[in-house]
């Protein structure tokens, strides 16, 4: 009985784990937003002022139209040139122009992977032979990489777990790499969870549609 009550236990901790530390994320967020934010807006403005009552997330809403705002003006030529201006002054700041552009990498880098700049999931082998890792192809290899080698070469992003947005670029032949059915996607959770979580294969599919 004890066995039992126990796997139960251990069952529906992992199925309510996720959501709880989803929601705790959730509201903390929404919590500071509401600190950082909330305090800026007029009080003619605020929630408490009309209802009589704070409400939750209006931080977050003023942070969203905010953001648009933001986004709104520097789409024009002279909001172009503002954020040019204050990029400059960032630079010319000694310690707080390089954390700066090393947060402004990593967003960008975020932001292209979103626009499909990893092309497939491939496996490789590193760091040895018979190891395996799976990296994401991201361009044919051209320049001066290129003509050093007669063989045709590849560009692949071999990212690190549980953050995939460290790794190593890799010029590797395009014959050593082997490609993956696996989405861009499922292998990136696959990478995040340390292999915990795995896509099934097509073969695993169709047994459990036919199931």
């Amino acid at each position: 009985m004890f066995g039992w009550l126990k796997s139960r236990a251990i069952t529906g901790l992992f199925i309510t784990l996720p959501l709880v530390l989803t929601l705790y994320i959730f509201w903390a967020i929404i919590t500071k937003l509401d600190a950082l934010l909330v305090p800026l807006i007029p009080a003619a403005y605020r929630p408490e002022t009309w209802l009589g009552a704070n409400i939750p997330g209006t931080g977050a809403v003023a942070g969203f139209i905010l953001m648009v705002v933001i986004g709104i003006i520097t789409k024009n030529f002279f909001g172009k040139r503002l954020v040019a201006l204050g990029e400059w002054l960032i630079n010319l700041t000694p310690g707080i122009n390089w954390m700066y552009n090393t947060f402004k990498q990593l967003i960008d880098t975020i932001a292209k992977s979103q626009k499909d700049a990893f092309r497939e999931a491939v496996l490789v082998e590193y760091p040895r032979k018979d190891s395996w890792c799976i990296a994401f192809v991201t361009g044919t290899t051209k320049g001066e990489v290129q003509d050093i080698t007669k063989k045709e070469m590849v560009n692949i992003f071999l990212p690190t777990t549980p953050n995939p947005t460290s790794g190593f670029l890799l010029f590797v032949p395009k014959k050593d790499l082997t490609p993956l059915n696996m989405s861009v996607e499922q292998a990136t959770k696959m990478i995040i969870s340390a292999g915990i979580v795995t896509p099934e294969t097509p073969g695993e599919i169709q047994k459990n549609t036919v199931k």
